[in-house]
């Protein structure tokens, strides 16, 4: 057997390219990408009913971390 023969039954079950390793990263992209939409439609589910009032309108600054403390959420 010389050296630049290839052996093919060598790693065979390992062996995932061309076609089939690109439809296996499609289906994980894809798997991925719906997962995060059915977490993102749940979240603005939750946080849809979630409304806040102000309390002092006059009182919010364009750049302020003290922002938060001019509305409270009404459940």
């Amino acid at each position: 057997m010389r050296l630049n023969e290839e052996n093919p039954t060598r790693r065979l079950c390992f062996n995932l390219n061309g076609l089939m390793g690109g439809m296996i990263a499609l289906i994980l992209l894809l798997s991925i990408l719906a997962g995060l939409t059915a977490w993102d439609i749940k979240v603005q589910k939750e946080n849809a009913e979630n409304f806040y009032k102000l309390k002092d309108p006059q009182g919010i600054q364009f750049k302020s971390d003290d922002n938060y403390k001019h509305y409270e959420l009404v459940k």
